[in-house]
């Protein structure tokens, strides 16, 4: 291993802003074609820890949560658009400019260190979530599903690696997207919510320790920082750096597009995902696990409903663990500029979840911690974001404009107190 650009990388350099849909759109011609890299990212807010977070917040508290994830998808809009104007604009993804920003090794290494448990931390979610949907559906050891899941997700990654395998990639991840929606959303048909009820939860309000932990826990699950690291690095893969001009000016709107699109499917399911809970779990005994909340939705909703569910399960770990284990190997690529072999990586990052599996801790807390784990490495990643994506000696004529750096800047503060919030909670015991 070492500190020097390897061949691959400057060859995958050599080809950036050579796609044709590229060249198209300089014409502004060309918007559709253009779609796709905020899908994929957007896989990481349907992930399992989605699923545990808002499942767990319905069943136990109600419609009491609604706004945080409506607070969480808002914000997660803005964000995810300047990771992706970042890929574009500079060529480079969040890691990789942070890696050119951090003369020193150590300083460097010390970053990667807290990206690497992120990245972990979202393995430990997707993993576990795949094996507890090839549980529910197969009765597979969870041991045996975990390993599957991370096979998968390898086998999605070499695809993705290939010449021509960026368009492919995004496909498969966008057909499982259309699963995971059918699945989650079959409920709320059959078990609609209290509409009154369900607006009520947009005001803000806590209701003991137990809820600020699980609004971390949504947080986490919502503003991801490997979703943040990703979605740069998929806008350099697919464009490249686009220069100033109408080509750029384009290729940002479709971008805008495409965020759009992504967040409101994630964030219309996230919502849906704690409604039905809400409607259907609330006081029912042992439904602030996956496993239970599947057993609730078979009795109340029917057999077809929790099939569609562990479906869409199974659907939601195969497609954020290989989003997640991707933003994982280009935090180390750009961090410490190193590559190692993918199954290496792989079995490293997977080597948690499987751990968990294997001691027999119970899954969905896991999951849930392991969101809370994820939304303290939210500021690693946004803070640099905002802060370079304001840089004009970086951006250009693309720099944010005021208004966004200070709506992000609150975002941020916002994310920050929420978790302090959550310590002194947690530090005190109330």
């Amino acid at each position: 291993m070492t500190d020097a650009p390897s061949s691959e990388t400057t060859g995958a350099a050599s080809l950036r802003g050579r796609d044709p849909r590229v060249t198209a759109a300089r014409g502004g011609l060309v918007i559709v074609p253009l779609l796709g890299p905020a899908m994929v990212a957007g896989v990481a807010y349907l992930d399992p820890g989605n699923v545990a977070a808002n499942m767990t917040a319905g069943a136990l508290f109600g419609y009491l949560l609604v706004w945080v994830v409506v607070t969480g998808n808002v914000m997660a809009w803005l964000i995810q658009y300047l990771s992706a104007k970042l890929g574009i604009v500079t060529g480079l993804s969040l890691p990789e400019a942070l890696g050119q920003r951090f003369r020193k090794r150590p300083a460097r290494l010390a970053y990667w260190v807290q990206a690497e448990l992120v990245a972990m931390a979202t393995d430990v979610a997707e993993v576990i979530g795949g094996a507890v949907a090839l549980y529910l559906l197969f009765d597979l050891p969870l041991i045996v599903g975990g390993l599957i899941t991370g096979v998968v997700s390898m086998l999605l990654l070499i695809v993705q690696g290939r010449r021509g395998g960026v368009r492919i990639f995004e496909r498969v991840i966008t057909g499982l997207i259309v699963i995971i929606v059918v699945g989650f959303c079959a409920g709320l048909v059959i078990g609609p919510p209290d509409a009154g009820a369900a607006a009520a939860g947009l005001v803000p309000r806590f209701e003991g320790t137990e809820s600020v932990l699980l609004a971390a826990s949504i947080l986490g699950a919502t503003v991801m920082p490997h979703a943040i690291y990703a979605h740069s690095a998929l806008t350099r893969d697919r464009f490249g750096q686009v220069q100033a001009g109408a080509g750029r000016t384009t290729v940002l709107r479709a971008t805008r597009i495409d965020v759009t699109i992504a967040l409101a499917i994630a964030g219309g399911v996230n919502v849906v995902m704690l409604l039905v809970a809400a409607a259907n779990l609330q006081g029912v005994e042992g439904t602030d696990t996956l496993e239970g909340a599947h057993a609730a939705l078979e009795s109340s909703l029917g057999p077809a409903v929790a099939l569609l569910f562990a479906i869409a399960l199974l659907a939601s770990g195969l497609a954020s663990t290989s989003v997640g284990a991707y933003a994982g190997a280009e935090i180390m690529h750009g961090l410490l500029r190193v590559r190692i072999p993918l199954l290496v990586r792989r079995a490293v990052t997977i080597a948690p979840a499987l751990i968990i599996l294997g001691v027999g801790i119970d899954p969905t807390l896991a999951l849930v911690l392991s969101q809370v784990v994820l939304s303290f490495g939210i500021p690693f990643a946004l803070i640099p974001l905002v802060r370079l994506t304001a840089d004009r000696a970086l951006m250009g004529e693309s720099v944010n404009r005021m208004l966004t750096t200070g709506i992000a800047i609150l975002c941020a503060a916002m994310l920050i107190a929420l978790n302090v919030t959550l310590l002194v909670l947690l530090a005190t015991g109330t």
